[in-house]
C-alpha cells in the first residue's frame, strides 16, 4: 500500500493526541484515521502541508461521487469525514513545520453548505421495540437449559435498565443489586461505559414479569451457579463436543465475560427469528426504555432523573439523541392537547417546567 512517510509520522503524533490528551477510544480514533486515509486516497498521498482551498472544494465534489453498495454515500456520511478532517487540520496548523503553511481559513472551507448539515445533522427516526414486542419475545422462549434462562433475563434486561450493550458484556454481578434495583456502572470493576463515565443507573419497574425474568436469574447465579459477585451477570456460553464427536454444542453457561457485543446481537437475531419476529437491534431497546419512560414522567425532575441514569450528564441530549417522536405519537400527542382552561396543577406543572428549563441553561 502506498504511503507518505512524513503524513504517517504525523498522523501516529495526533493519534497519539487524541488517545492521551483528548482521552478518545480506539474506535473512535479508527473512525477519524478512516476520513484522513480518504484525503490521502484523493490526492494520492500528496504532502498535508500543501493543503489549499482548491483541495479543499475538490474533496467536498470527489466525496460526493463516491459509493457505498451502489448507493451515493450520505450527506450525514460526508458531514462526519469533513468534521474529522476540519478538526485533524486546525491541529496540524498548530503544529512545527505547518503552521506557515496550513492557515485556518483555509481549513474551513472543509464543511458542507447549510442546507447539507441540517439534513446531515436532523434527527432520523429510530425504530424500537414496543414493550409489547419484548414480552412477546421473551414469552417465545421455551426454557430447557439455562442459554434459556440467560436469554430470556438478557432480553428484559435490555429493556428495563436502558444501558449500551457494550456496558452489559462487561457488567460484574457485584454491580447489580437485587434489592435495590440499582447498578453501578463503574469501569474501575471493568464496566466498559461510554467515554470511560461512572453511571448510577437503576432497573426500571416497566413490567413486573420483565423483571422477574432479570431477578430470577441474578438468584441463580449466585445461589444455584454459585459465580462470584466478579464474575458476568451474563456469562458466554460453555462449549463442548457432542456425543457424536461431529459437532460442538452447548447447553451450559460458564463464568466468562463475552468477547464482544456480537453475541447480543446474534442473541437477538437468534431468539426473533424462532419467534417469527422483526429483528431489532441491542441499541434500539435502549430508545424504547427512554420513550416508555418519558411517558411516565410527570414533572422536569423525572425527566432529569431519567436523563441522569441512562447516563447523560445533559437533559437536551436525551431529549434530542432519544426524545424524538414519530409521526404516529405526533398524531397521538396532538389529538390529546387540551385547549380548555388549565387547571391550578396544570398550571404549576408548567411553571415547575419552565423554572427546570431555565436551570439547565444556566
Amino acid at each position: 500500500m502506498k504511503t507518505n512517510p512524513k503524513n504517517e509520522s504525523i498522523k501516529r503524533k495526533y493519534f497519539k493526541w487524541l488517545r492521551e490528551a483528548i482521552g478518545y477510544s480506539n474506535s473512535t480514533i479508527n473512525m477519524i484515521e478512516k476520513s484522513i486515509l480518504l484525503y490521502e486516497d484523493f490526492t494520492t498521498f500528496e504532502d498535508y502541508s500543501v493543503f489549499n482551498q482548491k483541495k479543499a472544494i475538490g474533496l467536498k465534489n470527489w466525496l460526493q461521487s463516491r459509493t457505498y453498495k451502489n448507493k451515493p454515500i450520505s450527506v450525514t456520511t460526508s458531514y462526519h469525514y469533513l468534521r474529522h478532517l476540519n478538526d485533524f487540520f486546525i491541529w496540524l496548523s498548530g503544529q512545527a513545520g505547518y503552521k506557515s503553511k496550513i492557515d485556518l481559513d483555509t481549513v474551513s472551507y472543509l464543511s458542507l453548505d447549510k442546507k447539507q448539515v441540517r439534513l446531515a445533522t436532523a434527527p432520523k427516526p429510530v425504530k424500537f421495540p414496543s414493550l409489547e414486542y419484548v414480552k412477546k419475545l421473551t414469552d417465545s422462549i421455551e426454557i430447557t437449559t439455562e442459554i434459556d434462562k440467560r436469554d430470556r433475563a438478557l432480553i428484559a434486561f435490555l429493556l428495563l435498565s436502558g444501558m449500551r450493550d457494550k456496558a452489559i458484556c462487561t457488567l460484574p454481578i457485584c454491580c447489580f443489586d437485587r434489592n435495590t434495583l440499582e447498578i453501578n456502572q463503574d469501569p474501575k470493576f471493568g464496566v466498559e461505559t461510554k467515554f470511560g463515565k461512572t453511571i448510577y443507573s437503576k432497573i426500571l419497574k416497566i413490567d413486573d414479569v420483565l423483571l422477574k425474568y432479570i431477578l430470577n436469574w441474578s438468584e441463580y447465579l449466585e445461589k444455584c451457579k454459585l459465580f462470584s459477585s466478579t464474575d458476568p451477570l451474563f456469562p458466554r456460553n460453555k462449549v463442548h463436543m457432542s456425543e457424536n464427536s461431529y459437532c460442538f454444542e452447548s447447553s451450559e453457561i460458564e463464568p466468562y465475560y463475552w468477547k464482544s457485543t456480537n453475541s447480543i446481537r446474534k442473541i437477538l437475531k437468534n431468539r426473533s427469528s424462532k419467534a417469527g419476529l422483526e429483528y431489532y437491534y441491542p441499541h434500539s431497546f435502549r430508545h424504547s426504555t427512554i420513550n416508555l419512560a418519558f411517558k411516565a414522567c410527570r414533572n422536569a425532575e423525572q425527566i432529569k432523573a431519567i436523563s441522569q441514569i441512562v447516563g447523560h450528564e445533559n437533559v437536551g441530549t436525551t431529549m434530542m439523541s432519544y426524545g424524538t417522536l414519530d409521526q404516529y405519537r405526533v398524531n397521538e400527542v396532538v389529538d390529546d392537547l387540551n385547549f380548555s382552561e388549565p387547571t391550578e396543577n396544570d398550571q404549576e406543572m408548567f411553571e415547575e417546567y419552565k423554572k427546570f428549563v431555565r436551570k439547565i441553561k444556566k
